[in-house]
């Protein structure tokens, strides 16, 4: 875990240590999690292989659509992932559209969710233990399979902070969403 000066305890980058293991993410975070995940027929390509690669880690993967290339509204797919989540049948999801902005977007309209679009280790790791993320938004047309297998481990092991100010910062996310001018 990082200090709040962006240095990493025990000298070396913790995503980047996380990526270069052989180690599934669940072995080092305790117990397999239940996630769902949707796409739009952007995203549609590479949620088969994000799907066999969670599966492989002994994650259970509850699928929401979309299931071709036939074009849909992402909106409807986030509204999916984001019911699974807040019902608690997954604890984390992800969403996978072309380039993951219109996936965080909705999502974060949903009061409950704070999404957030990852396309590096250090934020995928850090939007958990900072700001509680629990949607994961990736674009197919920006990452790769290899890519996004570092992200999804550095997401899936990262744990919310204990620390009071990162806490205190998520109420006041919270709050935000009842906010009206």
């Amino acid at each position: 875990m990082m200090d709040r000066r962006g240095f990493c305890h025990g000298g070396m980058l913790a995503a980047g240590a996380m990526a270069g293991s052989a180690m599934a993410p669940e072995t080092r975070a305790g117990q397999p999690m239940k996630l769902v995940i949707g796409s739009d027929h952007a995203g549609f390509p590479l949620k088969g292989p994000v799907i066999e690669l969670l599966r492989s880690w002994g994650h259970s993967v509850n699928d929401v659509g979309c299931y071709s290339t036939t074009p849909v509204d992402f909106p409807d797919i986030a509204r999916k992932v984001c019911g699974e989540i807040l019902t608690g049948r997954a604890q984390r999801g992800i969403m996978v559209c072309g380039t993951g902005v219109g996936a965080a977007i909705a999502g974060n309209k949903i009061k409950g969710i704070r999404a957030a679009l990852c396309h590096d280790t250090f934020c995928a790791h850090q939007c958990v233990e900072h700001d509680d993320v629990n949607l994961l938004c990736v674009g197919a047309w920006i990452v790769g399979i290899k890519l996004v297998e570092e992200i999804l481990r550095a997401f899936l092991a990262a744990r919310f902070s204990t620390d009071e100010e990162f806490r205190r910062r998520v109420k006041k996310l919270e709050e935000l969403e009842s906010f009206r001018p």
